[in-house]
């Protein structure tokens, strides 16, 4: 035990130099492509501390706000969507009525364009930033075409009662299959847009993310796959077990394989690395999918996943906002669309 304990550390502070061990938040997201049009995407939500999450229901035609000030731009919502939110002050996941999908994930290198609030450049706070795709596009490419236009800065700061500067990048799929992640790189807004960018974790950059992937493309995955908890193993295991999975179009059998992969991928609950605080417990995780626009949905400390038909809601937009209240470890079962409740839309962090 006492050679273990010299080991590892070690190992670990051997790896830090070349980018293999970040103290950033650890998430990871995948894409599955199957058979006659079946797309899915799985992501782990991985947090070094609570990150308590409830269920949104927007309806259409929600006026809203970039939440900066004066110079907040402004927009009404075109497509509903079921959002996930954290701690009620932001959306972090989510699917709209269209079978786009939205994930937030950390990335500690991401920097932000500067934003004075009494300037003249219009700004979109970070809490609405996937919110912002799900209410304006139904595919990627439009959602791609209108970032490499938007004149607007996205605008981020500390997460409430905590040390921790919100950095994140975002990654978007649709139900053709397509995919892109955004990340904002010295301060400039970086577009990976191609529809074999299936898998994706918190860290390093994308960019890095890709190069980590070819090189691991020269070894079996049957023979030797990486085992840690780190971002670039995660995304090496992912990337093998995605492509090892079941190619069908039966829905039972994909969601339940999407599900294993991402589990695979998920980081124990309660596990903790001496000298590395934010490698993170896996705290919820989800798989959308986007041919039949339902959302899947389970929690680390309850018992069983539960679904959403979002064929079933109401996103016309006369119809009222509502929420699944996630508190306290409540427990679902089954399609839940039932199970929302009319509330007040939470109010989205800014500055």
């Amino acid at each position: 035990m006492l050679l273990r304990k010299k080991i590892v550390p070690l190992f670990l502070a051997l790896l830090t130099p070349f980018g293999f061990i970040s103290e950033s938040e650890s998430c990871t997201r995948e894409v599955y492509k199957g058979p006659n049009n079946t797309v899915l995407t799985g992501r782990t939500m991985d947090f070094s501390i609570e990150i308590p999450a409830n269920q949104w229901i927007f309806p259409r035609g929600i006026k809203r706000s970039g939440e900066v000030g004066k110079n907040s731009i402004e927009w009404v919502s075109k497509y509903g969507s079921l959002a996930v939110s954290s701690w009620d002050i932001s959306t972090t996941d989510g699917m709209n009525e269209k079978g786009l999908v939205a994930n937030m994930l950390w990335l500690v290198e991401s920097t932000y364009p500067s934003f004075d609030k009494e300037g003249n450049k219009e700004g979109l706070a970070i809490s609405l930033w996937a919110q912002y795709m799900l209410d304006n596009f139904a595919s990627v490419e439009e959602a791609v075409e209108a970032m490499r236009q938007a004149s607007f800065a996205i605008v981020s700061d500390f997460i409430p009662g905590t040390n921790k500067f919100t950095t994140v990048h975002l990654s978007l799929s649709d139900a053709t299959g397509d995919s892109a992640i955004f990340e904002y790189i010295g301060g400039k807004l970086v577009i990976h847009h191609d529809a074999s960018y299936q898998v994706m974790t918190n860290d390093l950059p994308y960019e890095q993310q890709l190069a980590i992937g070819k090189y691991w493309e020269n070894i079996p995955g049957k023979t030797f796959l990486p085992g840690s908890v780190t971002s670039s193993d995660r995304f090496v295991r992912a990337s093998f077990f995605l492509n090892s999975i079941p190619q069908t179009d039966n829905t039972r059998v994909a969601v339940a394989s999407v599900f294993s992969v991402i589990r695979n991928v998920s980081v124990p609950y309660g596990f903790e690395i001496e000298g590395y605080p934010n490698l993170s417990t896996t705290r919820w995780r989800m798989v959308a999918d986007q041919k039949n626009l339902v959302y899947y949905f389970e929690t680390a400390l309850t018992p069983n996943a539960f679904w959403v038909d979002l064929k079933k809601i109401d996103f016309n937009e006369k119809a009222a906002v509502r929420k699944l209240d996630l508190a306290n470890h409540r427990t679902y079962s089954g399609e839940t669309s039932g199970d929302f409740k009319k509330s007040p839309p939470f109010r989205f962090i800014g500055l």
